[in-house]
């Protein structure tokens, strides 16, 4: 817990340096809220923007910002610095991993209740977008720690953010890519948020995600072995 502490303390300092970094997490909120307040369309969905831009932000937030963050300090060799230091993965993951959770949590909040959003419905809405920002940041990660550097970790973030952020809208109008989608927990969550007053998710939709979860944090581990980052 102490080393989970001091790396989420360095991280919240190292912030003020890193606007790469901040900007994901504001971006998205500030989007929501704006088009919510200006833009209207007659017959548009309830909380449609909210929908729209929820998964968007799970999905981009999250993968760029905890694979710019690792990549960087392996880069300046800081990563390293904190393994040799017996910092063990797991205390550095959930260190840089709360820190993520919690600025992207602070912009789900705000997006919600911009768009009015309250009572049950925005519960059960945190509910489902809470282990999406998980699986996420733990993807990020991994991304990051295969990275030889922020470049590189950019060249690869993107186009996996891509495929989980757009796979499900473009689901809405093929039904070809909505049988692929299907298999992907971005997928699964946008599913649940259809009817944003009754969140629920099905026994298949829980299988996918958790199977989805089990795939990326191995992937995590994988990498940080592979490249030599334990301590053991």
């Amino acid at each position: 817990m102490r080393e989970a502490a001091a790396v989420f303390r360095k991280q919240v300092l190292d912030t003020r340096k890193n606007r790469a970094v901040l900007i994901q997490f504001i971006m998205f909120p500030i989007m929501t809220i704006v088009m919510n307040s200006a833009i209207e369309v007659d017959d548009m969905p309830e909380f449609f923007y909210l929908k729209l831009f929820s998964i968007m932000y799970m999905a981009m937030a999250p993968i760029v910002s905890m694979s710019a963050i690792i990549s960087e300090e392996k880069e300046k060799g800081t990563l390293r610095a904190l393994m040799m230091s017996n910092v063990s993965p797991a205390s550095y993951l959930a260190g840089a991993g709360v820190y993520d959770f919690l600025c992207c949590m602070i912009g789900t909040i705000l997006m919600s209740k911009a768009c009015g959003l309250n009572d049950g419905p925005w519960w059960r809405y945190l509910c489902v977008i809470m282990p999406g920002l998980v699986i996420s940041i733990v993807l990020g990660a991994a991304i990051g720690v295969l990275a030889k550097d922020q470049m590189a970790a950019t060249s690869l973030a993107v186009p996996v953010m891509c495929l989980f952020t757009f796979l499900p809208m473009m689901a809405q109008f093929n039904d070809t890519i909505a049988k692929v989608a299907k298999f992907f927990y971005t997928q699964q969550f946008y599913l649940a948020l259809t009817d944003i007053n009754n969140v629920k998710i099905g026994t298949e939709g829980l299988i996918i995600i958790a199977g989805n979860a089990i795939v990326i944090l191995a992937f995590f581990v994988v990498a940080f072995r592979k490249e030599g980052l334990t301590n053991e």
